[in-house]
């Protein structure tokens, strides 16, 4: 009952300063969905510094995309689904694309890169491939989901979240995923 009372003084606190600060006219999104942003990015926050030391103990690590950042949703994407992990390997078609860069980054920096079209996709990489360490790109939603899944899974995690939701067209701070060990 604690939570809840915080969680609804959290929210209206959170509505004051979406007014206050004009976020509803930077965002473009409503005063509702601007509370789910934010509240989002605490929460995913807040659990990246629970997580920060497990997932800087790990080695084998792997970055995991969101298929609704691709530049293109259509067949100008290149991108190949490889059926036995449910994924999207990245063709490197379009230099501005959102995966085409953050799948260099990621393999700069020794991981694994999946594009996922949802996240029940998770499992069975996770269980076939054995990661330690994972970094999710997505919204808050599915970090929760994923979350989960991995603590149940042993598997340490970041997540980068996503600053447009809504399943295409999604977008992520770039320079936030090159900041994630």
């Amino acid at each position: 009952e604690y939570q809840m009372g915080m969680h609804k003084v959290l929210s209206k606190t959170l509505q004051n300063i979406i007014k206050k600060f004009r976020i509803q006219e930077t965002t473009g999104l409503d005063l509702q969905n601007s509370v789910v942003l934010i509240q989002d990015l605490i929460d995913m926050q807040a659990l990246n510094l629970i997580q920060r030391q497990k997932f800087l103990q790990t080695k084998k690590r792997a970055l995991f995309l969101p298929h609704c950042s691709r530049k293109y949703m259509d067949s100008r994407c290149k991108a190949l689904l490889e059926t036995s992990l449910s994924s999207y390997v990245c063709a490197h078609c379009s230099p501005d694309c959102s995966v085409n860069k953050a799948d260099h980054i990621a393999r700069e920096k020794g991981y694994d890169v999946y594009v996922l079209p949802g996240g029940s996709c998770l499992p069975n990489i996770l269980e076939r491939k054995k990661y330690e360490g994972a970094v999710g790109v997505a919204c808050g939603g599915e970090v929760k989901m994923s979350g989960e899944l991995l603590s149940r899974m042993s598997v340490a995690w970041q997540s980068v979240p996503l600053l447009k939701n809504g399943c295409v067209n999604t977008v992520f701070n770039m320079e936030t995923l090159i900041e994630t060990p």
